[in-house]
């Protein structure tokens, strides 16, 4: 063999052994992109210089889907919805934002409170109601309470947040005791606008309720002496739900025009008197009752266990109180006035207004109102 011949069978067999190792190492590579897709997904590139400016998401802040959570705020009950705002917030790692209904002329109150305290860390959103919407939908009685209108907000959420799919709606005079996206989580089934709590369940039936008629079932709140009552269908002993807790599913609640059928049994009984006339103020309960009827999927009894503004709660033991995951003053007596029932819980989370326009009243000869 000549030397040529040597010199190109050195060059050939140098070229085999360099395609040899190239495709190894692409095997190799290809290898390591298989693992990496089972593990994690597709692969992603990020610009190195990007990542310091990211955010910073810690417990305060939250994570996650954004979980609505809408309450009332009224100018005499502020002290309840700050309550109720810092113990949910310091309950949960979630992504909560705080949708608060309210009006205009109380707005600069609301903020001056939460941005006040160590609720400044919190996410809310003022939402104002215009009450002109109610024009001609409530009936107003001869020495009855005066409507408030705020009572009927929950109506109109598809309107209110006119983006959101779900929501959880609270009253003022509530705690939370747990982390809200339990609550946020309950099953609903196919065709369901809400989730309620049944007045028969485990809880509450225990328990009956005083000075409001029988308001465990339908016949305590509408008057089945109308014969439109009577058409509906549903026996007078038909459990009824509480509506100062539930969660919406606003998808649904709009497919339906939940609202506009509330709106229509509204009308309805500003003609017709058709609520009973024992419902001590709750005048926004029977519209949904009625829209409602075996429509609505149930809440986990320990998510609202209520009426502990009445003497019922009272006779709630200490242990299941700590027990419970959302704790609802239902009733007459609420814990920033008079006497209620486990007051020292809600005040456990009542942050002092930094503007001196809301104080509360313990017991008589004490310093100090609720404004």
């Amino acid at each position: 063999m000549t030397l040529r011949k040597v010199h190109v069978a050195v060059i050939l067999l140098s070229a085999v052994i360099f395609l040899l190792i190239l495709h190894h190492n692409i095997l190799g590579l290809s290898d390591i992109l298989k693992r990496q897709n089972s593990d994690t997904g597709p692969l992603v590139f990020h610009q190195l210089e990007s990542l310091p400016d990211a955010p910073d998401i810690g417990p305060e802040q939250g994570h996650g889907e954004e979980i609505a959570v809408v309450i009332p705020g009224v100018e005499e009950r502020l002290g309840g919805l700050i309550a109720t705002i810092n113990s949910i917030s310091s309950n949960t790692k979630s992504n909560i934002v705080f949708y608060i209904i309210t009006t205009n002329d109380t707005k600069k109150h609301i903020s001056s409170w939460l941005d006040g305290t160590d609720l400044k860390r919190v996410a809310y959103k003022l939402l104002p109601f215009d009450a002109r919407v109610l024009d001609g939908k409530v009936r107003v009685d001869a020495g009855a309470e005066p409507v408030k209108p705020m009572t009927f907000a929950r109506f109109y959420l598809p309107s209110l947040l006119p983006t959101a799919k779900k929501v959880i709606y609270l009253d003022d005079d509530v705690i939370v005791q747990d982390d809200i996206v339990q609550l946020y989580n309950t099953p609903m089934s196919p065709g369901h606008a809400a989730a309620f709590s049944e007045d028969c369940d485990s809880v509450t039936s225990k328990f009956p309720v005083r000075g409001g008629a029988n308001q465990y079932n339908y016949v305590g709140f509408l008057d089945y002496k109308k014969e439109r009552v009577r058409s509906l269908g549903i026996k007078p002993n038909t459990c009824s739900f509480n509506p100062g807790v539930f969660v919406a599913n606003l998808t649904e609640w709009r497919r339906q025009n939940i609202t506009r059928q509330l709106e229509k049994w509204m009308e309805l009984d500003v003609t017709e008197e058709l609520y009973s006339k024992s419902l001590s103020g709750n005048i926004a309960a029977p519209p949904l009752l009625i829209v409602f009827y075996r429509l609505y999927s149930n809440i986990n009894p320990l998510w609202h266990v209520r009426h502990l503004g009445s003497s019922t709660g009272k006779r709630y033991s200490p242990q299941f109180v700590k027990a419970a995951k959302l704790l609802h003053w239902s009733g007459h007596f609420k814990p920033w006035g008079r006497t209620s029932s486990f007051p020292e819980i809600w005040e456990k989370w009542f942050l002092p207004d930094p503007t001196g326009q809301f104080s509360l009243i313990r017991r008589l000869g004490e310093a100090g109102g609720a404004k």
